[in-house]
């Protein structure tokens, strides 16, 4: 493997191929130029490429100055379990700690939530419980 991290916008159509790798869009809800449009709003984008596949990302969402949420923590199915993720999410972090930003929230998807423990991330106490509207 010949990783390479950018922090550049990736192709829509490699983004979109990406994303599909994960389940999360099984009805066909987000299209590739949705997909698109939400990366090139994202405060901070990582991708991993090896040498030109897009095999990973990891994006920010942030107010700038008090708290940001790590939004599509994705690596290829064929990729996991190489220390690739944590790279990622190692640039994600540092990222917000040059910038100040002491409030980083996320949402784990099933089965993950061990690999985030280990960045120091805790589920939110049972009487403060998170909350979400899908539309």
């Amino acid at each position: 493997m010949n990783l390479i991290c950018r922090s550049d916008i990736p192709d829509k159509e490699e983004y979109f191929n990406l994303f599909q790798t994960t389940g999360w869009n099984p009805n066909g809800v987000w299209t590739v130029d949705m997909l698109f449009v939400a990366i090139k709003n994202s405060w901070y984008i990582i991708t991993v490429y090896d040498d030109n596949k897009l095999v990973a990302s990891g994006r920010l969402v942030s107010d700038g100055f008090i708290q940001c949420f790590i939004c599509e923590m994705i690596v290829r199915p064929e990729y996991q379990n190489k220390g690739i993720g944590k790279r990622v999410m190692n640039e994600l972090l540092n990222y917000c700690k040059t910038k100040g930003i002491r409030w980083v929230q996320l949402a784990c998807a099933k089965g993950k939530k061990e690999f985030y423990e280990k960045f120091g991330f805790k589920e939110r106490a049972v009487d403060a419980p998170g909350m979400n509207l899908f539309l």
